[in-house]
């Protein structure tokens, strides 16, 4: 079956079922797609399947109309029906990993995903995890199930871990130019891994086992968490000896060796960086370790957004105003810029703690017209339109994400007060601040 299925994968004759129709899902499905693949896609929301059939943008910067159209070649389908996954020789799940109130695991998403699949596999097919998650994952929740369902995994069935590396809105670096690490249960699973990325991603990267991919991943988002910290708590201290910290840091970036620039901001965003180090603290404590320099950054880096709001009440009581009824416009709720993405978003804690205080609050994002409902917030609120009149309107203009499709003239000139959280201007200790 082993061979048999490589050479499917090979002669891409094999169906890719993808699980889960997201950031990171939906990028595969458009990436194999384009190499001439069929694809079945699967999400447990329907409005996803019934906007890829209606032709219909859901994630701005992938585009509906290559989809519609393989919709209608009848390349791609997508349902909320998992008993068909029993017609793919691939299945890819792409569920979310969150955080539960109490910053431990939450492998909901990942369990009730491969328990919904695994009853309607089939000998023949790889199964391949994509959500980033603690090592030992795959082998402890994934391969158990699979073997209790009678399968032999490695000679039957191919079970693999390869972790997303999507980066939405990056210029440089797309799906396919993105290495690719792979780690197989079996030696089989690898060979089989390997195949079923090989095809789509200029280069793939195998490690000796799930564990390591798994471990891989949660390096690199330890590692920006780790940095991004260290260059928060450096504009802390910056803040108070008047000195700009980004403009040290432009400086030591010129350094050829042996720097890497981070940038401070607001807090940290997105699906991963926030939440992922957490996950391999959680897991360490099993083995006996404190991981004490990664808890100390998770506590640097939440402590952000209050920091920011803290500033905003200096700036306006340097002006005589207290939070308390005063008009404040946060530019960007996205976790970062030219994206539309608000998973984990500093900005929402930052507007929640302002209307604790009894501010009045507005945003402005050219790329999320209406914040949508989320996991742990509710907030109903549009965006406001950005000119010189509303600008003039309000006491505070905060920059927490630094969309470049802002005019950032228009918002120099005609906001009364600017707390910067994002390097956008020069501070000048009398309109504008630093953040």
């Amino acid at each position: 079956m082993r061979v048999s299925l490589i050479e499917k994968l090979r002669r891409r004759e094999a169906v890719i079922g993808v699980i889960g129709l997201g950031y990171v899902g939906l990028p595969l499905v458009r990436r194999y797609l384009d190499v001439g693949y069929k694809v079945r896609g699967f999400d447990v929301d329907p409005a996803k399947p019934a906007a890829l059939h209606a032709g219909t943008r859901y994630i701005e910067h992938i585009d509906p109309a290559p989809l519609l159209a393989a919709v209608r070649e009848g390349r791609l389908d997508a349902t909320t029906e998992y008993g068909r996954v029993a017609e793919c020789d691939a299945i890819i799940l792409c569920v979310p990993t969150p955080l539960t109130e109490h910053r431990e695991p939450d492998l909901s998403y990942v369990i009730g995903s491969a328990e919904s699949v695994i009853p309607h596999m089939r000998p023949g097919q790889v199964l391949s995890l994509e959500s980033t998650t603690y090592p030992g994952t795959t082998d402890e929740e994934l391969l158990p199930r699979l073997e209790a369902a009678g399968f032999a995994v490695g000679t039957e069935v191919f079970l693999v871990y390869s972790p997303e590396r999507e980066d939405p809105a990056n210029p440089n670096f797309s799906t396919r130019t993105i290495p690719k690490v792979v780690g197989g249960v079996t030696a089989a699973c690898l060979e089989v891994g390997v195949a079923l990325y090989g095809q789509i991603i200029d280069t793939v990267v195998p490690v000796s086992s799930a564990r390591a991919a798994e471990m891989t991943k949660i390096l690199e988002n330890t590692y920006r968490a780790v940095n991004i910290a260290l260059v928060n708590e450096l504009k802390l201290v910056a803040e108070r000896m008047g000195v700009d910290i980004f403009e040290v840091i432009r400086a030591a970036a010129t350094k050829p060796f042996g720097f890497t620039p981070f940038f401070p901001g607001p807090g940290l965003g997105g699906h991963c960086i926030p939440i992922d180090p957490f996950y391999l603290t959680w897991k360490a404590r099993e083995y006996g370790v404190n991981t004490r320099f990664i808890e100390l950054a998770g506590e640097v880096n939440t402590a952000m957004p209050t920091h920011v709001v803290e500033r905003i009440a200096e700036a306006l009581n340097d002006r005589g105003r207290a939070v308390r009824g005063a008009r404040v416009l946060v530019l960007g709720v996205a976790y970062k810029k030219n994206v539309d993405d608000m998973r984990e978003s500093p900005s929402v804690v930052i507007i929640e703690q302002l209307l604790g205080r009894g501010a009045h609050v507005e945003y402005a994002d050219p790329h999320v017209p209406n914040i949508p409902p989320m996991r742990k917030h509710c907030l109903e609120m549009s965006a406001t339109p950005l000119n010189s009149e509303t600008l003039s309107h309000f006491d505070c203009v905060l920059v927490a994400t630094d969309h470049d499709r802002f005019d950032w003239e228009l918002i120099r000139l005609h906001a009364p007060l600017i707390v910067d959280a994002r390097g956008r201007f020069v501070a000048d200790g009398a309109r504008i601040y630093r953040a």
